[in-house]
C-alpha cells in the first residue's frame, strides 16, 4: 500500500482547522464540518494490478465512518467473483492493516466477542458498505465501521443525505441550460438495464436536476452538473439517455463515443447529516482532469 504522510485541512464554520491526525477524530468543533480535497491525501491500492488504476483516495476519516473517492473500474462490492478487488476489500485490508488488533481507532480496547466455550476474543476491525455507485462511475462513497452507524445512515438514508451532485461529460447539449427530469424506471432482469417511461408505470419514481456547465459546441461535448433528489439504479445515465445527451462512454444507454476510455460520470458532492455527532459533513472533489482534457476539446 502506499501512504501520504501529509495533514488534510477541514471547515468548521467560518474558521480553518488543520488536522491534527490524518487518521484521527476529525471536526470536534463547530456546527457543521466541510471538507475538501486534502493537500496530500491518504491513497491504498489493490494487491493485484489490472488495466486501470485501482487506487482508492481516503478523503475523510474518524472511529465511525471513512469517506473515500472511488476511481473508475472498481466495483463498490463484489458482483460474486472471488478474489476480485472492490473497494470494499481494499478498505477492509487498509483497516486491519492500520488498526492494531483489539484496539479502537480512539484507543480503547474494542468490544469482545464470547465463543460458545465461554471465552472472549478480540473483534477483528470490519467495514460495512452503505451505498454504492456503478463500476465505472468514479466518485465519492461513504462507508461505516460497525453495523450501528451502517444501519443509522441507512434506515435514514433519504433524511441524512441533504446533496448529491455528479459531473458528466455528454454527448450533444441538453436544449434547457438547466433543468429537471422525472420518469419512472423499471429494471429488464435479462439484460439488467433500466428503462424510462414518462408515467408511472409501477416502476420506481426517478427525479434528477441538472445544469449545464459548459457547452463545447465546436466538439459536440458538454459538462453537465447533476443532483440527485432520488437515488435509482443507472439513474442519471438513463436520464441523460432521455434527454438525448447520452455519457459519453455509455455505449448501455446509447452512447456514440468513449473518449476518455471511460464513463464520463463523477460523483462529485456528497453531503449527509453524521450519524453519530449529528453534524453536517460536506464532501467535494475536484472534476476529473480528463473531462476537460485534450481529447474532449478536440472531439477526437
Amino acid at each position: 500500500m502506499k501512504q501520504d504522510t501529509g495533514h488534510g485541512e477541514h471547515k468548521s464554520g467560518n474558521k480553518n482547522h488543520r488536522a491534527a491526525d490524518k487518521y484521527g477524530d476529525h471536526g470536534k468543533k463547530g456546527k457543521d464540518a466541510r471538507h475538501e480535497r486534502a493537500a496530500n491525501p491518504s491513497r491504498h491500492s489493490s494487491r493485484t494490478s489490472g488495466s486501470h488504476d485501482k487506487d482508492i483516495r481516503i478523503v475523510y476519516e474518524d472511529q465511525w465512518i471513512i469517506v473515500i473517492e472511488k476511481p473508475s473500474g472498481l466495483l463498490t462490492m463484489s458482483a460474486g467473483r472471488e478474489g476480485e478487488d472492490t473497494a470494499y476489500s481494499i478498505l477492509t485490508d487498509y483497516v486491519r492493516e492500520s488498526k492494531p488488533m483489539g484496539r479502537r481507532a480512539d484507543n480503547r480496547r474494542s468490544r469482545r466477542d464470547k465463543h460458545s466455550d465461554g471465552h472472549s476474543r478480540m473483534e477483528r476491525p470490519r467495514i460495512f458498505i452503505v451505498h454504492r455507485i456503478d463500476r465505472n462511475t468514479s466518485g465519492l462513497l461513504v462507508f461505516a465501521k460497525d453495523r450501528q452507524t451502517k444501519d443509522a445512515l441507512q434506515e435514514n438514508w433519504s433524511e441524512t443525505v441533504t446533496a448529491r451532485r455528479y459531473v458528466a461529460v455528454v454527448e450533444g447539449c441538453p436544449r434547457n441550460s438547466e433543468g429537471t427530469v422525472t420518469s419512472w424506471l423499471t429494471e429488464d432482469p435479462r439484460t439488467l438495464k433500466m428503462y424510462s417511461s414518462p408515467k408511472a408505470n409501477g416502476g420506481q419514481k426517478a427525479v434528477t436536476h441538472y445544469k449545464v456547465l459548459e457547452e463545447l459546441n465546436e466538439t459536440g461535448y458538454s459538462l453537465v452538473e447533476f443532483e440527485l433528489e432520488t437515488g435509482r439504479k443507472n439513474q442519471i445515465r438513463v436520464h441523460c439517455a432521455d434527454m438525448g445527451c447520452p455519457v459519453a462512454g455509455d455505449g448501455k444507454y446509447g452512447a456514440a463515443s468513449n473518449p476518455i476510455g471511460r464513463l464520463a460520470l463523477h460523483a462529485r458532492t456528497l453531503e449527509f447529516i453524521h450519524p453519530c455527532t449529528g453534524k453536517l459533513m460536506s464532501f467535494t472533489t475536484p472534476i476529473p482532469r480528463s473531462f476537460k482534457s485534450r481529447k474532449i476539446k478536440s472531439g477526437q
